[in-house]
């Protein structure tokens, strides 16, 4: 998610981590029936001194990187943000939501990486805050979410609010979540086909990573109903006429893909528990038989540890047929032992 060739300007800009100096990846203005244009952070300021979309007709979007050190103090320096956005940048990983701070909306939405190899660990937090005439976005690692509406604005999608912009973000999320929770359905499909079949090899550790993959889902991306309702009940006054129902269809999006995951998860659980059991039955026939020969074996580990003990008085020891005798006499106790288990055992 670096900045392309095409992005930099013919002036030339110092680059790092993927931003420019003062950590701002991409900056886009939007006009009414025109295509997004790219700006960088000095053209940014300039827009933001002469607020040109303080009549709520044009806004801008700025998306930094927090990987360069120096894009929080830049933030603080140049642009209005409520005090509560940059606490949240410092509260680590938590569950997505949405909240209002005085005139602005917070929101943290957690997302996959841009690399995503199905694994728990793989997700990550963008922070966005948004007010009546801009949209501040910060992320530490490259997001598919946001990714994917970058692409959309280059493409010329229109957005006639900020608030339209998180919503595209959201419903952005909400599909990259269903191919999450298709394709895992695949490989938990795949893998209840070989548990059918009796092929049980590789499958355990598989269960277990997606298992983990879908209670961190749930845990992290599950908006907090409590926060939405309290913004949706009681909007800020700069909202448009369409905001607060796009953001509630948007969050309803997410929801239900959850609910699939949800689905998904205790599906995965319950061929987990099969599996184990299956496992214990596999080690209990094993210690059965392991038991049997034992027992089997016990007569003649008997019968020739007494006879091997260098004593006198071992009977038959003078004897041309003794040995063909104690054979004899440890062939039928074994037999009565084989009768003996095979009877418990069909009892």
């Amino acid at each position: 998610m670096g900045l392309t060739d095409a992005d930099l300007s013919s002036k030339g800009r110092s680059i790092s981590y993927g931003s420019e100096a003062s950590g701002l990846i991409c900056g886009y203005v939007f006009s009414p029936r025109l295509s997004a244009r790219a700006v960088d952070s000095t053209s940014a300021l300039e827009w933001l001194k002469h607020q040109p979309g303080a009549d709520g007709f044009e806004f801008i979007w700025l998306h930094f990187s927090l990987s360069n050190a120096t894009a929080e103090k830049w933030m603080a320096e140049h642009l209005q943000l409520p005090d509560h956005f940059f606490e949240t940048l410092h509260e680590g990983t938590g569950s997505t939501r949405v909240e209002q701070e005085a005139d602005s909306l917070i929101a943290v939405i957690n997302d996959v990486v841009y690399d995503f190899s199905y694994d728990a660990s793989q997700i990550a937090t963008v922070w966005m805050c948004v007010q009546h005439n801009c949209v501040i976005s910060a992320r530490r690692q490259p997001l598919r979410s946001v990714d994917s509406l970058r692409l959309a604005v280059k493409a010329g999608d229109e957005f006639a609010s900020p608030v339209s912009l998180l919503v595209h973000l959201l419903r952005d999320q909400a599909d990259v979540l269903q191919k999450i929770e298709r394709d895992s359905a695949s490989k938990v499909d795949h893998i209840e086909d070989k548990l059918l079949a009796g092929r049980l090899k590789a499958t355990r550790g598989t269960l277990g990573s997606l298992r983990r993959l879908f209670v961190r889902l749930r845990r992290l991306l599950a908006p907090e109903p409590a926060s939405l309702f309290r913004l949706l009940n009681r909007p800020p006054a700069w909202f448009m006429k369409d905001d607060a129902r796009d953001l509630r269809e948007a969050t309803e999006e997410s929801s239900a893909v959850l609910s699939d995951i949800a689905a998904l998860q205790e599906r995965t659980k319950l061929l987990q528990e099969e599996l184990t059991t299956h496992t214990t039955e596999q080690t209990n026939r094993s210690i059965f038989v392991l038991t049997i020969v034992t027992v089997l074996a016990l007569p003649i580990n008997i019968v020739t540890g007494l006879l091997g003990m260098n004593v006198g008085g071992i009977p038959l020891a003078e004897s041309p047929n003794g040995f063909w005798m104690v054979l004899g006499v440890i062939f039928n106790i074994t037999l009565m032992a084989v009768w003996l288990v095979f009877r418990s055992q069909r009892d």
